[in-house]
């Protein structure tokens, strides 16, 4: 096994590792005060364990990052690359005496250039920073995770996180051109192109992106950005049920509709996003529909598109009148997590994606096993690609209903592969879901994967216990 290799730094040979990172680092950029470095113990998933940083280190170059990997390689420290730490799979949380590399530092666009539509950045870029620079030149960068004001490009990079445009811009791999690697014994690879077609040898680039640090630090990355759309406009639909809600979303991509978003959140949903916020959305509904074009005409598309909605038994169709009341509409959507967070006071966000055809089902199934196990269960989904997201509320104070949530949350997870899915469509594995990659893709899927890690990592001291 790849991770039997690995042995944290004996206490006595810690002050060795922080000597050996100075030498190569500024004194501002390790960190060893145990009350500074247990703040990097891990990220925003439950259930996850998380081990104490031996020292946290704050590069601000690829040099920096190069002198550390390979002062991890000759010392046989394990290392844990980290950004904002947003996630929600426990991938960047810490391994007991290892070195948590923080890239929050390597913050610059390096190029921005509008005729190759490319961004080229270092992996502490956070994603609105990003999005607002390239604005300004009448690009648009559409990968919008819901942590977009705080997560920063390594990180989506790591995890190939999605967001709300996902049904019409996809999701972060498919914008990831290029890629600066510090590999784990501190070389630099480049993989990719910054040119608009390119099939030069196998494609490494993708090979890094949802790799989660488990094969190199990311310390550069070329971006694919698109002209800015129109702004959108947002229509809402009340259905008397979530599977009339699913079939309106059938109906809406069977008809060939290309929406900039198609969003559902479910009765639950609404009624934490209404306590928390106060923003009046209609609790009645029993799943509510959020559709957006940004088409040089959107009030025909949500035109189109409310008619289907009605077709499938929509109780109210509202197309807002401007993008004011767009916006708010939407942050609805986006608070669903926060809201849902307050209900109980912790959550476990579940993240699984089946087929489109399959997600009334989905969501039924959800129903049942909060019913089974008497919990909060919340659902919001981007619903246009089939990507939900089953947010179980409880109360970590309390065992036995801890004990419960972790189990419906497994549940969901296998209610999502027996209906053809995917145990993560954009949150990633990290700590959280190991056991259910390896059911999902199989023992010769496992065997082929940890022959990748062997490649790039043969001491196996990048990321450790994630993944497999």
């Amino acid at each position: 096994m790849i991770m039997s290799r690995i042995e944290a730094p004996r206490d006595e040979r810690t002050g060795n590792l922080t000597d050996r990172l100075l030498a190569g680092l500024p004194p501002e950029a390790v960190l060893t005060d145990p009350d500074v470095t247990a703040s990097y113990a891990h990220d925003m998933a439950s259930f996850c364990p998380a081990g104490s940083p031996a020292v946290v280190v704050l590069p601000r170059t690829v040099e920096q990052v190069q002198h550390v990997m390979r002062t991890a390689t000759e010392l046989r420290v394990p290392v844990v690359p980290q950004g904002a730490r947003t996630g929600l799979s426990g991938g960047a949380n810490a391994t007991e005496g290892c070195i948590a590399l923080s890239l929050t530092k390597m913050d610059r666009i390096l190029e921005i250039s509008p005729v190759d539509r490319i961004a080229v950045v270092e992996p502490g870029v956070v994603n609105a920073a990003l999005s607002r620079a390239v604005e300004e030149h009448g690009l648009y960068y559409p990968p919008d995770p819901s942590s977009w004001e705080m997560c920063t490009i390594g990180g989506n990079i790591g995890t190939a996180s999605g967001g709300l445009c996902c049904v019409k811009y996809g999701v972060t791999a498919e914008y990831v051109l290029g890629l600066d690697v510090v590999l784990a014994d501190g070389r630099l690879m480049s993989t990719g192109r910054r040119t608009a077609k390119g099939v030069a040898g196998y494609d490494l680039t993708r090979l890094f992106v949802g790799s989660e640090g488990s094969l190199g630090i990311v310390v550069r990355a070329v971006l694919a950005l698109r002209p800015k759309p129109p702004r959108q406009l947002v229509l809402a639909a009340e259905f008397a049920s979530a599977a009339a809600a699913c079939d309106a979303v059938c109906r809406i991509m069977e008809g060939g509709h290309v929406p900039s978003l198609l969003e559902l959140m479910d009765r639950t949903t609404v009624k934490a996003v209404n306590d928390l916020a106060h923003m009046g959305l209609p609790e009645t509904t029993e799943a509510l529909l959020l559709a957006a074009f940004d088409t040089p005409d959107p009030a025909v598309d949500l035109a189109a598109v409310g008619a289907l909605c009605e077709a499938a038994g929509a109780t109210q169709v509202v197309p807002a009148e401007d993008a004011a009341e767009s916006e708010l509409l939407l942050q609805g959507r986006r608070l669903s997590l926060t809201a849902l967070e307050a209900v109980k006071g912790t959550t476990m966000i579940d993240d699984v994606c089946v087929p489109r055809s399959r997600l009334g089902a989905m969501l039924e199934g959800v129903q049942r096993i909060a019913a089974r196990y008497d919990l909060t269960i919340g659902v919001c989904a981007h619903a246009g690609d089939g990507n939900t997201h089953p947010t179980v509320c409880f109360d970590a104070r309390d065992a036995e209903e801890a004990r419960r949530a972790r189990e419906s949350f497994d549940e969901i997870m296998a209610l999502g592969l027996e209906l053809g899915g995917t145990i993560t469509g954009e949150h990633g594995v990290g700590v959280l879901k190991k056991e259910w990659l390896a059911r999902e893709i199989g023992p010769v899927g496992v065997e082929m994967q940890r022959a990748v890690k062997q490649v790039f990592d043969p001491l196996g001291i990048l990321n450790p216990g994630k993944l497999f």
